[in-house]
């Protein structure tokens, strides 16, 4: 199959408006594995535009070599509606505007959509469980009636991704170092992924809490093993969030190194041929509920102590807070210290914060006390 670009129309709430959903498809028609990667669901997070940008040239020149062994779907924007979301000429595309929803929070639950139709429809036969819980997803999502634009938008997306046995959600932080957040399952397969893009984190977590893009795929897959444990259920959906830096780190030389990456990674796995480079092993993935969000109980201006990679110790100062208001305003410096000892992996951009800002992730080795259910920024 050559490169195809398939464009999506999708009629916003206002009457008049329309924004575009576009899709690349590549790869072998009949390949028996499919790869689903998407960039900007958190729109004003670009990075994995660009690396995106630098991938299809790749896959298309692998193909007219005959090397890819998968299929591939490439949503290199996949929310058009919060790529217009601008508000005095700042950016704001991480929440949607109508509903307020963060848009890589509260995904359908598959589990709890279909879970019931599966159980009556299970065999012995592995291949034939892995199809059939496929299609009935298929067929839950053909059931639906999106009626919001930003429904709709979730339809296609769902629909695009739900037979795919890679699961890939490029995003980034506010300025960070490369990293993960990435299931235990997904995680136990995903190996390569983070040694090839040179992560410095692999933040792992059944559930984080949000139900955000990445989770809704393995989550299926483990509820079902744990659900019928006497029936053969492969795990077929490897996904993970991966976090490119910080969202000013959008540059030619960096989306290249990133495609380069990922394209080292689909030659790991087999997906395409060839023999990837040789790369440092990434570290060991620890638990999300043992990385700090670490943040202000005040509003201030912020004075760094720590650069990103940089490791600390609990009870370290991470940055001072400049009091802004008061008899001391301008003067004071109020310490703000880590709570735990592990590497500095982001920082927050805005050095103007106010209480309960989160102002850096540390990552440690040990969870912390009250790291419990919602384990994600905001």
């Amino acid at each position: 199959m050559t490169l195809q670009r398939q464009t999506h129309h999708i009629e916003t709430d206002a009457p008049g408006a329309v924004a575009e959903l576009t899709i690349f498809r590549i790869g072998p028609a009949d390949a028996a594995q499919k790869v689903y990667l998407q960039a900007a669901l958190h729109a004003d997070e670009q990075p994995g535009i660009m690396a995106l940008h630098h991938l299809l040239p790749m896959l298309q020149a692998a193909e007219e070599k005959g090397e890819l062994k998968a299929r591939f779907s490439i949503l290199p924007m996949v929310n058009p509606l919060g790529m217009g979301q601008r508000l005095f000429e700042e950016h704001a595309g991480r929440y949607h505007f109508r509903s307020g929803t963060n848009f890589n929070r509260r995904w359908p639950d598959l589990f709890a959509a279909i879970g019931d139709t599966v159980a009556g429809r299970l065999t012995d036969d592995a291949g034939a469980n892995v199809t059939m819980i496929r299609q009935t997803v298929w067929e839950w999502l053909d059931a639906q009636k999106p009626l919001t634009a930003l429904q709709k938008l979730r339809h296609l997306v769902m629909t695009e991704a739900h037979d795919a046995d890679y699961v890939l959600d490029l995003h980034c932080d506010n300025e960070a170092l490369v990293h993960l957040f990435v299931t235990p399952d997904s995680m136990a397969e995903l190996g390569e992924l983070a040694d090839h893009m040179g992560s410095a984190a692999q933040l792992t977590a059944e559930d984080s809490g949000g139900g955000s893009f990445d989770e809704v795929w393995p989550s299926l897959w483990r509820r079902l093993r744990a659900a019928h444990p006497k029936r053969p259920i492969p795990f077929s959906a490897r996904a993970a969030t991966l976090e490119y830096r910080g969202r000013h780190d959008v540059f030619d030389a960096m989306g290249e190194q990133d495609a380069r990456g990922l394209f080292a990674f689909f030659q790991a796995k087999g997906l395409v041929s060839g023999t990837p480079p040789t790369v440092e092993r990434a570290p060991a993935p620890l638990p999300l509920a043992a990385t700090e969000m670490l943040r202000v109980d005040r509003a201030g201006l912020l004075a760094y102590r720590v650069e990103l990679g940089e490791y600390v110790e609990k009870g370290q100062p991470i940055a001072d807070l400049i009091a802004l208001h008061g008899p001391e305003a301008f003067v004071r410096r109020t310490p703000v210290c880590a709570n735990t000892s592990g590497r500095v992996i982001s920082r927050n951009m805005s050095k103007f914060v106010l209480p309960g800002n989160s102002i850096a992730k540390i990552v440690g080795s040990d969870p912390l006390p009250g790291r419990e259910g919602y384990l994600l920024e905001d």
